[in-house]
């Protein structure tokens, strides 16, 4: 086999930046054994000239200058380590001008702008590659554009930020709350110090909006996408949940029915039982349910450096030995397809928690709210609450949320207040 050159340029060069380097002068050999090409960095971004790196770059590869990444005409694929929105948008889109390949993991950038790179690599003979946008290390987007095309995906459900999930993990092994398992998640270095994008969930709406277009071959926007975060979930929510047979995730969900699809990130009970229950720590996991091939679950490390990096690295190779780059078939625009229709009254099973007063009627006239807005009461369990007030949880038959909304709302606050509602996937 022939060995080709492939000349690679970065943007940025932090810990993923410093990762891929790592394997790549690692790998090399294999590399050119396995696929005939051989990488040549020739230029890497970065902010300070001086600061000390992971890995060691030769020095006089270093530039502040963008340009001479974007612009510069010996650099074949562009890896962009950036992160946000901006610059790392407008020096994806100018190195894609140039007929460059780009190769990021960046799930915002993609997520808000995707129409506008993949319609300036098609323009322009560029390849796009995302691989690593939505799971880390796990090979999803590869699955769902090749291997499973086959299929008409119709449920996608997933743990896809592993923050959340470690923070959910510690408060349901130890009884942790909400504010010690953060913290603890950020003494780690696997929360930020600022954590709203992933306890907020929106990390994980950005990647369900690349994962759902693919699934579904139609684009799905981050803002046609619900999202709630973790940061009132309590201890109490997690034990009550635990003595039903059921466990907490942030978990983010799509679903497709003829030209109606739901797309929503927030916390959720699955049973003990379901595949997604026994995602532990940092890690993620995708499960989904097809036409031909049934149910199935990918799972695998979601982020961290070498993860991360290690399916660049896989973008980069594919990249480099394509023929012709491939692109989404779906109408990739700014917005959603006219024909398809956003349910945001999803039908599922809820958890409810309420405070309500302990004497007679009350019981009765809590359930009669829900049974008047169609509702109707799987299981409850009632426990002391504390002086006049008993603690109530209700699991519900599967209901639409407008229903559990005016239900709850139709509830005399003075006899019983809503101290929590979690949707439960996987349980009818």
């Amino acid at each position: 086999m022939a060995l080709r050159q492939a000349s690679i340029g970065f943007l940025g060069c932090g810990n993923v930046g410093c990762g891929v380097y790592t394997l790549l002068q690692r790998a090399a050999g294999q590399i050119a054994h396995r696929d005939g090409v051989e990488f040549v960095l020739k230029k890497v971004l970065v902010r300070d000239l001086q600061k000390p790196r992971g890995a060691p770059i030769p020095r006089e590869l270093l530039t502040s200058r963008a340009e001479e990444v974007v612009e510069n005409p010996m650099i074949d694929i562009v890896l962009e380590f950036l992160g946000g929105e901006q610059p790392a948008t407008e020096y994806m889109l100018r190195a894609l001008r140039r007929g460059k390949t780009v190769v990021t993991a960046n799930k915002l950038a993609l997520a808000a702008n995707w129409h506008l790179l993949q319609a300036e690599a098609a323009a322009h003979g560029g390849g796009l590659y995302y691989e690593a946008g939505a799971c880390g290390a796990i090979p999803i987007v590869r699955a769902l554009s090749d291997s499973l095309q086959a299929n008409r995906i119709n449920l996608l459900m997933g743990i896809i930020n592993g923050t959340t999930n470690y923070i959910l993990t510690r408060m349901t092994r130890e009884g942790m709350g909400y504010g010690e398992a953060l913290a603890d998640a950020q003494r780690l270095g696997l929360a930020e110090p600022e954590p709203s994008a992933d306890v907020d969930g929106y990390d994980a709406a950005y990647k369900l909006s690349i994962l759902a277009s693919l699934a579904f071959h139609a684009h799905v926007p981050v803002a046609r996408i619900y999202r709630e975060g973790i940061a009132n979930i309590s201890a109490q929510d997690i034990a009550c949940g635990k003595e039903m047979g059921l466990t907490l995730k942030l978990l983010a969900v799509a679903k497709r029915d003829g030209q109606l699809v739901e797309a929503r990130v927030h916390p959720t009970f699955v049973p003990d039982a379901h595949p997604l229950a026994g995602v532990a720590g940092a890690f993620n996991a995708v499960f989904l349910r097809g036409d031909a091939c049934g149910e199935m679950m990918f799972y695998g490390r979601g982020a961290g450096d070498l993860p991360t990096a290690g399916a660049m690295v896989s973008d980069l190779i594919m990249a480099a030995c394509a023929q012709g780059h491939r692109y989404p078939t779906f109408a990739n625009e700014e917005r959603a397809p006219d024909d398809l229709n956003f349910d945001f009254d999803w039908s599922c099973v809820y958890f409810i928690r309420l405070s309500a007063l302990d004497k007679p009627g009350v019981l009765a006239a809590i359930t009669g709210c829900f049974g008047a807005h169609g509702v109707s009461i799987a299981s409850m369990v009632q426990r002391p609450g504390g002086g006049e007030r008993a603690s109530l949880v209700f699991v519900t038959h599967a209901a639409r949320e407008q229903s559990v909304m005016r239900a709850l709302r139709s509830l005399d606050p003075a006899e019983a207040a809503v101290d929590s509602m979690i949707r439960v996937e996987g349980r009818e």
